[in-house]
């Protein structure tokens, strides 16, 4: 965990996976994140997302779809709909930058955590609502959820070959990026907050982030009438060699992007002769020949394999060994590195996480696991000056 964030406070009305992965970005940069959650409920529902849990991990946090999201977060287990529940809530809103959610879009207003409905309690506070398809609109009141986006957004007819059904990508892609920009809108809010004193609500949707990240695709859409779908072997829409292509063990993905890279290839798999072939010459001549090419390609590399054409390329020429997840998180690449961060568990093993992508310099911190529901209660209610006798009377009438 970084220091790049301390001194930042959110309280973090979210489940699942899109604002929670956002807010743990923002956690690992070291951002005190409080989960509110409620009681009544058990909390966040991905603590009950199988099918894999840690046994020696605390009741209420045993599950490690959870434990990927969470980390490096405090859990306050309160229920803001009720008075008393409510009046702590504006209390703590008082001393924090911002407020974020990832809930329905008519539900944020319903649980008063709109700029709108904070202003009077904190003026510079920011209210990020992560929603799936956003606060207003004749869809406020839809559920989201990330491959109906991938669905109505064109994904499916970009992924795979182009005889299979339509497919979604192979994981939540749209709720992870969305819960990346509702961090970078949150922390750009505050920094203007934290200048003007003046806080304001930010939003993003599953729909509008799925949309926009079609970018190329939609603006030759949009600009030229083209309406690109899916190509055999993964391959790029105007560029190649980009694709997968056989080996003798297997596949191996090329990325020849620039015009530099394919006279490497040739070289590098024997064939120099074809750097000056009329029909490879530039990217048009290779696109309008890419089926002949793929072909040519495929024989000269099934001399090899996967293994020994990554040592020949080693940097040279852009390529990938194609590879399952857990062949992914084997390699020494991976293995020799901090990519994955062990995280000490009382009684049990080490959690083994993944890392955050974002490197800073400065003071680096153990990362902890994601919190137990309501681990933190009691000690944030006596930060915000909460007595203990309020808190066992919150506590017995389920309010905390």
């Amino acid at each position: 965990m970084l220091d790049v964030l301390k001194g930042v406070r959110i309280l973090a009305v979210e489940q699942y996976g899109a604002g929670p992965f956002g807010t743990q970005l923002l956690s690992d940069l070291g951002a005190e994140v409080i989960k509110i959650e409620d009681p009544r409920t058990g909390g966040d529902v991905s603590r009950s997302v199988g099918p894999y849990f840690g046994d020696h991990l605390p009741e209420t946090a045993q599950s490690y779809f959870f434990q990927g999201l969470n980390r490096n977060k405090k859990s306050l287990a309160l229920d803001i709909t009720h008075p008393d529940g409510r009046a702590i809530f504006e209390k703590l809103v008082r001393s924090v930058d911002a407020v974020s959610n990832n809930l329905r879009g008519d539900v944020p207003a319903k649980l008063g955590i709109t700029y709108a409905q904070l202003e009077a309690v904190n003026p510079a506070i920011v209210c990020a609502h992560l929603t799936g398809y956003g606060r207003t609109g004749p869809r406020a009141k839809w559920p989201g959820y990330d491959y109906m986006m991938q669905a109505e957004a064109g994904y499916f007819h970009l992924t795979g070959e182009p005889e299979s059904a339509p497919a979604r990508m192979g994981h939540s892609v749209i709720d992870l990026m969305t819960g990346a920009m509702m961090s970078l809108g949150l922390v750009s809010a505050v920094m203007s907050a934290r200048q003007t004193g003046k806080g304001r609500d930010v939003d993003v949707s599953l729909f509008d982030m799925a949309l926009s990240s079609l970018n190329y695709l939609a603006h030759w859409n949009l600009n030229a009438g083209a309406n690109p779908s899916r190509l055999p072997r993964s391959a790029h829409q105007s560029l190649t060699p980009c694709q997968t292509y056989k080996t003798r063990d297997g596949w191996i993905y090329l990325m020849c992007n620039k015009e530099k890279f394919w006279g490497l290839l040739c070289e590098r798999i024997g064939h120099p002769e074809w750097i000056n072939d009329a029909r490879f010459a530039k990217f048009p001549d290779r696109l309008m020949h890419r089926e002949l090419l793929t072909t040519m390609l495929d024989e000269a590399l099934s001399a090899k394999t996967t293994d020994e054409w990554m040592s020949i390329f080693a940097g040279s020429v852009p390529a990938a060994p194609i590879l399952d997840v857990a062949d992914a998180l084997s390699t020494s690449y991976v293995r020799d590195s901090d990519r994955i961060s062990p995280i000490p568990v009382d009684g049990g093993p080490d959690l083994l996480l993944m890392t955050s992508s974002i490197r800073a310099s400065g003071n680096v911190s153990p990362d902890t696991r994601s919190p137990a529901l309501g681990e933190h209660t009691d000690e944030l209610l006596a930060e915000a000056g909460v007595s203990s006798a309020e808190t066992k009377r919150l506590r017995e009438a389920g309010i905390i």
